[in-house]
């Protein structure tokens, strides 16, 4: 196999604030080969957004990679100046926002964003450029590109300014492509179309695709791989297939025990995953989810456990697995 294309090893970040220091991310490991498509999932403030942001080096000013190493495309990320990485933000990968509406310049026209972009990473002249944003506005499947580019953010619908927001962040063929919950404030059929638009440009370009969502009926649909994140830490991790039908660790069941199922005859209630998220000012010695867990065991309270492989690509940090384990060990010897 070659080289993976994103290497995260052992990371570790933290927010140095006023308050204390927030442990955002805790031994994150995460690789993804060229033409991957990984789903990053989890509740708020479980690391999803950061863990993203840390790969462009977008860190908030009091934030520090105090562990670990990312490699991405031959490059050591956490060991780059703000000016190497220019080079590579935008060029070898670039992220989509949340919010198009505030991640577009108000009082710049489309063309002259896009076109920034494409001028910052190439040396194509202005009319080159331009030509260029023409092209990316038709590749994203928005009408009348002329007009538009002559247009602001404000007089573009919400499904058109995400298109937009998907052309300059292909403007240059990025090899990586990170969508922070790119459909969150799209109506269903916008979404939709959004999904398999990003599907279809990964086809075309050879791109891998970081998908980061609360919404696990997105991942199922458009990714291979799926990281399930809590507390800053990847608690499971393993193809779509393996995630949705082979569940391992308590929170991943309690995320699918909350989802609605539309095919079954019957009405099911969804059970809602009680209690609060972990404080990442003071975490808990042992495992994150411990405190909101319905099989809690004295040791999930004292120790974190290790990973434990149920297949090459497919693993969990549970100690009910590590028990499973050692029944099985016994009832074999």
């Amino acid at each position: 196999m070659s080289e993976p294309l994103l290497n995260i090893q052992h990371e570790r970040l933290s927010f140095f604030t006023p308050a204390g220091e927030v442990k955002a991310l805790n031994d994150v490991t995460i690789q993804m080969y060229q033409g991957d498509v990984l789903g990053i999932v989890g509740e708020s403030g479980s690391g999803k957004s950061v863990t993203a942001y840390s790969i462009m080096g977008l860190i908030a000013h009091n934030g520090k990679i105090i562990g670990g190493t990312i490699d991405f495309n031959g490059h050591r990320i956490n060991e780059l100046t703000e000016k190497e990485m220019q080079k590579i933000r935008g060029n070898e990968v670039s992220i989509i926002f949340q919010d198009p509406m505030t991640s577009l310049n108000p009082v710049f026209t489309i063309g002259n964003q896009i076109t920034e972009v494409i001028r910052l990473h190439t040396n194509k002249s202005k009319k080159e450029a331009l030509e260029r944003a023409e092209e990316l506005l038709n590749l994203v499947g928005i009408n009348e590109p002329k007009k538009r580019l002559k247009q602001y953010p404000h007089e573009l619908s919400g499904g058109m300014r995400q298109r937009v927001m998907i052309a300059m962040a292909l403007a240059c063929e990025p090899k990586l492509l990170i969508a922070d919950e790119p459909t969150t404030a799209l109506d269903v059929t916008i979404q939709a179309q959004i999904l398999e638009l990003m599907m279809e440009l990964r086809q075309k370009i050879d791109m891998s695709i970081i998908m980061i969502t609360h919404d696990l009926g997105i991942v199922a649909s458009m990714c291979d791989k799926i990281a399930v994140m809590y507390a800053g830490k990847i608690v499971e991790y393993g193809k779509t297939e393996d995630i949705f039908y082979n569940p391992k660790h308590e929170y991943t069941r309690g995320l699918l025990r909350s989802i609605p199922v539309l095919t079954e005859k019957e009405h099911r209630k969804l059970v809602p995953i009680e209690g609060t998220p972990v404080d990442l000012l003071n975490p808990p010695k042992g495992c994150p989810f411990a405190p909101r867990c319905n099989s809690c065991m004295k040791i999930c309270l004292r120790e974190m456990p290790e990973y434990t492989y149920i297949t090459e690509d497919h693993y969990s940090a549970c100690w009910l697995l590590q028990k499973e384990a050692y029944m099985k060990g016994g009832e074999n010897s």
